[in-house]
């Protein structure tokens, strides 16, 4: 079944705030309206980007509520009867589990891709979610929103290739991603698990990876040998010794350009090699190096 894509129509300066997201999650309390609402009227937003919440933190917080009571209020919009929350579902949440009634809110009247965006950025300046909570969150902005990579940098205030970064974890199978989300892989770790094309054998690397507790540069060079990757393990015995001023270069590299990259050297020559994942990584990575 083919998604209907929404247009949005306004343009790119539609989605940024005019004024700073700051100025938009915090509150003046001399000039901005805080109302008491009830809880039972205050509905979770099912665009939610955070989608796990920590029941141990969230009692710690509930506790906290019970003897100062909610100090920053939840941001939320109206939604015909009910109010839909933006920003400050845990504390909505704690509060809940605290027993109260009541929580002050400030009310926002905004559209629901504002509502969405509001939330997204508040959890990423708060950095309450987990990579892949954040690349399917970026992939959701695209694909219902009609955004490019650009577009949603701009609106998160990252860089595009940390987006294209980010998003490319979604192609792992389903059992690499339990694992980046639960927090026994990094998302550098998948992000060098990306080169196994083979799905028993990710998830036998993975398993490795998590038992032997390898960093992600182990990683890199683990995947680099199993046989999807044979080419590269004819050079493993070559490569015993690597001049630490190359090690140094291929990092700067990697970052720069946001993927992996490695320098073969010869005797008198030598070759760079990099990594792109789909017409659309290697469409980054050209207008990286040719700085458009």
């Amino acid at each position: 079944m083919v998604v209907k894509k929404k247009g949005l129509g306004k343009g790119l300066s539609a989605l940024i705030p005019d004024e700073p997201i700051e100025d938009f999650i915090n509150f003046d309390e001399e000039k901005d309206n805080i109302l008491n609402i009830e809880i039972s009227q205050i509905k979770a937003n099912k665009n939610q980007p955070r989608k796990e919440f920590d029941e141990k933190s969230l009692k710690e917080l509930s506790d906290s509520i019970k003897t100062y009571g909610v100090i920053q209020p939840i941001i939320v919009r109206k939604v015909g009867k009910n109010y839909e929350i933006i920003a400050g579902e845990r504390r909505w949440r704690a509060s809940k589990l605290a027993g109260l009634e009541e929580v002050p809110c400030l009310v926002k009247n905004v559209e629901e891709f504002e509502s969405i965006k509001m939330a997204l950025i508040e959890n990423i300046q708060r950095e309450d979610l987990n990579s892949i909570e954040e690349a399917k969150a970026f992939r959701e902005l695209m694909d219902n929103y009609n955004l490019t990579q650009e577009e949603v940098s701009q609106i998160v205030g990252k860089s595009r290739s940390y987006i294209a970064n980010s998003i490319r974890l979604l192609n792992l199978d389903k059992k690499t991603l339990y694992y980046i989300e639960e927090g026994s892989l990094s998302s550098g770790h998948g992000r060098a698990l990306l080169s196994i094309e083979d799905e028993n054998e990710r998830s036998k690397i993975a398993n490795e990876i998590i038992n032997k507790k390898l960093n992600v540069r182990d990683t890199e060079e683990l995947a680099k040998n199993t046989k999807n990757n044979k080419k590269h393990a004819k050079n493993e015995k070559e490569e015993i010794y690597r001049d630490p001023i190359i090690l140094n270069l291929e990092e700067e590299l990697m970052t720069y350009l946001g993927t992996k990259v490695q320098i073969a050297e010869g005797k008198n020559k030598g070759k760079i090699e990099i990594e792109y994942y789909g017409d659309e990584d290697l469409e980054r990575i050209l207008e990286t190096i040719m700085n458009k």
